[in-house]
């Protein structure tokens, strides 16, 4: 299948990805995408170079975010997408900072749990990693445990330790949800609930839409029943979202899902654009 031309979800070294920003800017020249939005978690650091990069390759860039929230002691993945003007909002970039920080604090702890279980994984192998002006995140524990283990333990495995139930899960519930959402607004942006399937609850998916007007993130690369969560959440969407996104949630080339690989309609794009009223 020919890698779609729209990926509204998408990291970088900024974060918790492995490419740098100019990496994954010619990535997705080279799988023909044609708007991109940088979501990196807490942090939009690399929302400048990647705008200037991608005049140069005839991309469209939507600046963007991910936060990590918490609503009723669970974990709860939101998108932001703003303009630049917007993303620039002192307000937001101080609590980045701030989440940056707690989150940094979260991983340390995730390590220690995995040192408890018998793994000999040291957090100097993870901060080796990690971007020193991000956040240290599950994601660089991953790639680091990955190294560490010689690739000897498969991805799904990995990401089970991290998941609810799992022996590294803690959840990060330093950023209520509503307030997520209440300063995505207040400095002028679009929120979206990301990879609803994840939550494996679509009773939480309708009470978190039902907060305030938001998008849901309709396309995305489930390991397992991806056509069938897809096709929920359209269901879904039409009642209870202002709009669909989508995207690979692309981390890096070590993931299984390549950058531009989901399916994500024009729409999606346009009614993202309309929202933030930007002029491609």
């Amino acid at each position: 299948m020919a890698p779609t031309a729209i990926d509204l979800h998408i990291h970088t070294i900024e974060s918790d990805g492995s490419l740098s920003v100019a990496g994954v800017i010619q990535e997705a020249a080279e799988r023909g995408v044609r708007v991109l939005a940088l979501t990196d978690h807490e942090t939009t650091n690399g929302v400048p170079e990647a705008m200037e990069l991608g005049q140069k390759h005839n991309l469209n860039i939507i600046p963007g975010v991910e936060l990590i929230t918490a609503f009723k002691g669970k974990e709860v993945h939101l998108l932001g997408y703003f303009s630049y003007a917007a993303m620039m909002h002192s307000d937001l970039q101080s609590r980045l900072k701030e989440l940056r920080q707690q989150r940094t604090y979260l991983a340390f702890e995730m390590v220690k749990r995995l040192q408890k279980d018998g793994f000999t994984l040291k957090w100097a192998e993870v901060e080796k990693i990690a971007n020193p002006e991000g956040a240290v995140s599950k994601g660089h524990i991953m790639r680091a445990l990955h190294e560490h283990e010689n690739g000897t333990i498969q991805w799904p495995v990995i990401a089970k330790l991290f998941q609810p139930y799992g022996i590294a899960y803690l959840p990060f519930l330093e950023h209520p949800f509503e307030e997520a959402v209440d300063l995505i607004y207040t400095c002028g942006g679009v929120p979206v609930l990301a990879h609803p399937g994840l939550l494996r609850d679509d009773r939480m998916v309708g009470e978190l839409l039902s907060y305030l007007p938001m998008g849901l993130e309709v396309y995305y690369g489930y390991w397992e029943q991806r056509e069938a969560l897809i096709q929920n959440y359209k269901t879904i969407a039409q009642d209870k979202a202002i709009l669909t996104t989508g995207g690979s949630d692309f981390h890096g080339l070590f993931g299984p899902v390549k950058l531009g690989e989901i399916e994500v309609p024009e729409q999606c794009s346009r009614e993202l654009q309309t929202f933030l009223k930007l002029d491609f």
